[in-house]
């Protein structure tokens, strides 16, 4: 399979021409197990763009559909999925199910390509001793972000959908957010950027905060952040694990944590992008 997976399924866009500002949603959806709710969420948000993680295409466990065409179908957007793993227990050998991240728009998407981190955990690859069951995620590939530039109007802003790994220390994160910060930099002073989606640690409490900081990206919601994630563990524990970051040109503003969304386990972020004049 190829690394992206790509389709258009968007209308004329009505409203202010050209818009100066659009409405982004960045969202674990937790593979789309419950479709229905996300798709109900995201409908009622009116969104321009969507950053999602973990999303499934063609696993058994969300019914063997590609999740982002269906989103894409129903809220008629344009769509483009990221290959992350090859998910091993969850399809077969003549049709395969993988898992990624997912940009949509009501606009052109144009310029889709992956970010393959050299910087990976080996928790997920297949081991011989052990079977192969869903429980144990076994998969091949590896953490990504997902880079597309989204064509609204005459503007173009380049969208970075980040999902870091879940397992290992911070510094393996910092080192993927480093790898992706590094990329970002090609494009700088080219066109805005917008950095979003599943950092799997708080970025607001670390250095990393501090470098974003001096780069110039400016946080989408306001700090500090709520929450992200419902509660998890024995220990029943909340995290602060999902960001959004603009650069250049555009102010996020009205960045809010939708705190009573349950169709993941992790809450969407919702804001607005402004585009100066």
């Amino acid at each position: 399979m190829s690394d992206v997976v790509c389709g258009n399924f968007a209308q004329s866009h009505w409203g202010p021409w050209p818009p100066d500002a659009i409405r982004v949603v960045n969202w674990n959806i937790d593979r789309g197990l419950r479709l229905p709710e996300v798709v109900d969420f995201l409908a009622s948000q009116k969104a321009d763009l969507l950053v999602l993680q973990e999303v499934d295409l063609n696993a058994r466990r969300t019914g063997y559909r590609n999740i982002a065409e269906q989103i894409a179908r129903k809220l008629k957007m344009n769509y483009v999925f990221g290959r992350e793993f090859q998910e091993l227990a969850q399809g077969s050998r003549t049709s395969p199910a993988y898992h990624g991240q997912a940009t949509l728009s009501r606009w052109r998407v144009r310029n889709p390509r992956v970010i393959r981190f050299a910087h990976q955990s080996d928790f997920w690859r297949p081991r011989w001793y052990l079977p192969r069951l869903s429980v144990l995620q076994e998969r091949l590939g590896g953490r990504i972000a997902l880079v597309t530039e989204v064509q609204v109007d005459q503007r173009r802003l380049a969208v970075y959908n980040m999902h870091l790994e879940s397992r290992g220390e911070d510094d393996l994160r910092v080192a993927q957010l480093s790898e992706t910060l590094k990329d970002s930099a090609t494009l700088a002073g080219k066109l805005p950027i917008l950095l979003a989606g599943d950092l799997n640690f708080d970025i607001s409490r670390m250095a990393p905060a501090s470098a974003l900081q001096r780069l110039g990206f400016r946080s989408a919601v306001k700090l500090p952040s709520p929450h992200t994630t419902t509660a998890r563990g024995l220990l029943r524990h909340r995290y602060t694990v999902d960001w959004a970051y603009a650069w250049g040109p555009v102010e996020p503003m009205r960045g809010q944590v939708h705190g009573g969304v349950f169709a993941s386990d992790h809450f969407p972020i919702s804001f607005t992008l402004r585009f100066d004049a």
